[in-house]
């Protein structure tokens, strides 16, 4: 055997050692530290899940039609459905677009909340903030329920608008009319509308 068949045979020799060393060591470490950071993104929901019990996602985006001319978008960096729930959604960091009507579009983010794909409800928890662009809305929490028309909006509720500025613990907001009920916890509810 002459000098470069050594040298063939040394290379492939170190090339099936390397592939042993990355399958067999390598790789389930790959795998553990992808497993942790899963758990990790499901106990950012509150309790830990075992992992066969749910499936994980990143960049998650849904897209629909209400009222029959109205789409919308959702959206999310990272989200899991329980097996036994397979219609609901959970995010973190959910992004909500309506397209309404006469080219109107509100956007409404916040730090978790789910989404069901069926009904097309979407329930917004933590650092809710919603825009048309003129008008703004702050909350804890907003629930955007496809059969009404207008969200609920609840827990330290701030809005601001083109002619003026409300707290209250309650909002019912109807974003395409732009009317809204106020309410404090234990009180009657006002009747306004955001002027343009």
């Amino acid at each position: 055997m002459n000098k470069k068949q050594k040298n063939i045979q040394l290379t492939l020799a170190l090339i099936g050692f390397l592939l042993i060393i990355g399958t067999y060591f390598y790789y389930p470490m790959i795998n553990k530290n992808k497993s942790t950071e899963n758990q990790s993104t499901i106990k950012k929901f509150g309790k830990p899940l075992d992992e066969n019990e749910t499936t994980t996602f990143k960049n998650v985006e849904y897209r629909g039609t209400y009222d029959f001319d109205k789409t919308f978008e959702v959206k999310s960096e990272d989200a899991y459905i329980l097996l036994e729930e397979p219609d609901i959604v959970y995010m973190i960091n959910m992004h909500v677009v309506l397209y309404l009507s006469k080219g109107r579009v509100v956007s409404i983010l916040s730090n978790k909340g789910k989404y069901n794909k069926v009904t097309y409800d979407c329930f917004f928890k933590e650092n809710v903030r919603a825009t048309d662009g003129t008008t703004k809305i702050f909350a804890d929490n907003m629930d955007l329920l496809a059969i009404n028309n207008s969200a609920k909006i609840y827990d330290n509720v701030t809005l601001n608008y083109a002619t003026g500025y409300l707290k209250a613990d309650k909002i019912d907001y109807d974003f395409e009319t732009k009317y809204f009920k106020v309410s404090m916890y234990d009180e009657e509810q006002i009747k306004m509308k955001v002027i343009k």
